[in-house]
């Protein structure tokens, strides 16, 4: 069994910073892709960025220059770091990770993490 437990999140003014953390625990054979993703009232989910195992990452054009993302592939720890916050980004963010065990590879989210960008 393997679980995506998020920290961080919560409520900051615009043009504040946040950082969002994100492990994953359980049979583990290898962390493939990890990324976050959002979803605002009323929308639908969205990429924000993603990272491969090798450290490329990719981001959504709304938060390039102001978010980055990395990953600590030794404790299967993906991160978020959110500077110059925008009321747009308040959403629910949910972290992504595809993961491989000995004869299976699955894609998994976690609970979601709520950030609030007060104007």
């Amino acid at each position: 069994q393997v679980q995506l437990v998020e920290s961080g999140g919560g409520l900051v003014q615009a043009g504040g910073s946040l950082g969002l953390s994100c492990a994953a625990s359980g049979t583990i054979v290898r962390v493939n892709n990890m990324g976050w993703y959002r979803q605002a009232p009323g929308k639908q989910r969205e990429l924000v960025a993603t990272i491969t195992n090798g450290g490329s990452t990719n981001y959504a054009d709304s938060v390039k220059g102001r978010f980055t993302i990395s990953r600590d592939n030794a404790k299967n720890t993906v991160f978020l770091q959110m500077n110059s916050l925008k009321p747009d980004d308040t959403a629910v963010y949910y972290c992504n990770a595809v993961i491989s065990g000995t004869l299976w590879t699955q894609g998994y989210w976690g609970q979601g993490t709520l950030v609030t960008v007060s104007s």
